[in-house]
This record gives C-alpha cells, structure tokens and sequence, in this order.
C-alpha cells in the first residue's frame, strides 16, 4: 500500500537518498529542507532523477515553518521521519555550551516538538507512525563528539518513553539508527570544533582530538551510504517492524558489548 511520507532533513545525505528513494517506490513523499536554495537544488535533483517529490522549506528552528508545514499536510501524512540533525565537536570539558545548546535544540527539542505535534494528529485519526532518525550514537559514545551523542542519547529516551506512553494508542513509534555513513555530515560535524577550539588556550590536548578527527571524519571508517538508504526506503513504509532498527547489524554486538562493559569500568584519572 503506498503512503504518504514526510521526511525532514531531506536536503543531503540519507535524507536527500531516502526522500528520493521512497519517491521512486511510489509513495508521495514530503521533503523538507532548511533554507530556500536547499528547496531549488532539491526539486531539480528530483526532477533529475524522474520522480514527484513535494519540497517544502521547514527550518526546525522557526515555528512559522513549523505551521505552515502541518497546515498544508499534516492531516494527509501516514508516516513522519523526523531525519533533520546538526552535531557540534571538542572536548566536553570545554564545548562552550551554548554550541551544545544549539544541537539540543535541533537535535531534542524542536524534533519532540514536530513529533508531538504529529502524535496529537495521528491519536486523534487513530493512525500513523512516527520515526526519529536517531544513531549508533544515541546508546554509544564517539570521543569528542558529546554535543551530538548526548543529544541522541536525550531523543533515545524521549523514543523509548513515547513508545510506551502511546501504546494503547494506534500510534507507531520507532527509531532508526544508523552508523557512520560517507554523507559528508560527520566532516562537516567535526570541522566546527575548528571555530573556537586554540592549541596552547585550550586546556585539552589536541592530539588526540586530531586522531579521533581523522579517523571519524575520515575514508577508512565511513560507510558508503546507499545500503543505508535502500534499509530506510524498505524499512520507513512497512506496516509492521522492529522498534529499534540498526543497521549495519554487525554494529549490534559491538553497542551490546560497549554497553555491558559500562558497569565493570573503573574511574579513570592519575592516582
């Protein structure tokens, strides 16, 4: 059966892939992007690639888009995919917190708000599905990257609570959880640190944070992205699926052990 679908943060990367993806499928697709040359780009992408991609403009931080959006197909939207995200990078001991502030509020905040939004919609219908796009990151941690991980451990919980809060509802809530995927989106995450982190001010030691740079934002770790695209467009349509949906799955065993191992680990620091 085709659907309707809204997928935020359809700009780029999975979400631009997904968008389109779905589009091919046969379900009509409402892509939002952040700013108005984004919109342009798009629709000539997916005139490009043959498909109906309905674009609209949805700057999460703007309550304006927000309405507008919900206004025009809120009530015709089987299946919401709340993908848009933004990452800060540096040592948590000094990330101005304002920066982690700024993901919060893309990341957690406004995300729960249009997910809110499109519960009261779908408990009223009684129907429809809900998916944050969330990532390995949210039960994992990456060094250096703690505005991020903490921001996708903080959309985990609201996921998990939301799932049981609404279970005697009709409402689907589920997660999806990719890893590192060659988007451009962990180079562009890792260059901010570049905009306020000084070796020689900066109490942290920069090596390390170069390493961790190189390695995450570089070739060797990164995932070519379509496998993950084809699981989003297989997965975001079905009718019935797993709550929680990693993929790669061979990133399952190595969070389960991750996780485990917290409640051996020692407190780190010079004796």
């Amino acid at each position: 059966m085709k659907k309707t679908i809204l997928i935020t943060g359809a700009a780029t990367g999975l979400g631009k892939g997904t968008a389109i993806g779905l589009a091919q499928a046969g379900h009509k697709v409402i892509a939002t992007v952040e700013n108005w040359p984004q919109v342009t780009q798009l629709r000539a992408d997916a005139d490009a690639a043959c498909v109906d991609l309905v674009v609209e403009k949805l700057d999460y931080l703007k309550p304006d888009d927000h309405d507008t959006v919900l206004r025009k197909y809120g009530k015709e939207v089987d299946i919401a995919v709340l993908n848009a995200a933004t990452g800060q990078t540096g040592p948590v001991a000094e990330v101005p917190v304002d920066r982690i502030r700024e993901v919060f509020e893309v990341n957690v905040f406004h995300t729960l708000e249009l997910a809110q939004r499109f519960a009261a919609i779908f408990v009223k219908r009684d129907s429809g599905k809900i998916i944050f796009t969330s990532s390995i990151a949210g039960f994992w941690i990456l060094p250096y990257l703690a505005p991020y991980v903490a921001s996708k451990h903080a959309l985990e919980a609201i996921a998990q609570l939301m799932r049981h809060e609404l279970e005697d509802t009709n409402v689907k809530i589920a997660t999806i959880n990719p890893g590192p995927y060659r988007t451009g989106f962990n180079d562009r995450m890792y260059d901010t640190v570049d905009q306020w982190f000084e070796p020689g001010v900066n109490f942290s030691d920069e090596a390390p944070l170069r390493e961790m740079q190189a390695q995450i934002a570089g070739e060797d770790l990164q995932l070519d992205p379509q496998p993950m695209i084809d699981f989003m467009v297989n997965l975001i349509p079905q009718d019935d699926h797993k709550f929680r949906n990693v993929y790669h799955e061979g990133f399952v065993e190595d969070v389960k052990q991750y996780q485990l191992g917290l409640w051996t680990q020692p407190m780190k620091g010079k004796a």
